[in-house]
């Protein structure tokens, strides 16, 4: 089950692909932005999800709305991700997979990021969701739909 609409995000620091460390509070205050899991960089179904936020970007950029992956890869792995894939925005690497467990995105037992993505308003509360493990173009059609509402 993914968090509750109208629950607030929890607060988080991580690493990223940036070369900083993202605070969600600190750093996004006031701001909405979008969170999306996802199980692991270089795997088939992550990587066209990616590539459909990839390319699906300028309607958020347009819509001032920032745009986060998050597993639990480590930054190298991350930094080659993005690379490869010419991705435009930054990766987040929770390798504890304690921000995937706060935000209700961790298989319990093989503790495998889930693939779910949040929309966070400007009071960051969950304002949209989407989670589907093995669908990824659905993620970023549902978050654009509920964006232009």
């Amino acid at each position: 089950m993914a968090l509750a609409l109208g629950a607030k995000a929890p607060d988080f620091t991580l690493p990223s692909t940036s070369g900083t460390k993202m605070n969600i509070t600190k750093d996004y205050a006031g701001k909405a932005l979008i969170l999306y899991f996802y199980p692991k960089d270089f795997t088939r179904v992550c990587t066209a999800e990616a590539c459909e936020f990839r390319d699906q970007f300028e309607a958020f950029r347009n819509l001032d709305i920032p745009v986060f992956g998050i597993s639990r890869d480590d930054i190298p792995t991350h930094e080659r991700f993005k690379k490869e894939y010419k991705l435009p925005f930054d990766l987040l690497s929770d390798q504890t997979g304690k921000v995937c467990q706060a935000y209700d995105a961790l298989i319990p037992l093989i503790k495998m990021p889930k693939r779910v993505t949040y929309l966070i308003d400007q009071s960051h509360k969950i304002a949209g969701v989407f989670a589907d493990m093995f669908e990824s173009k659905g993620h970023i059609e549902s978050m654009l739909k509920k964006l232009q509402k």
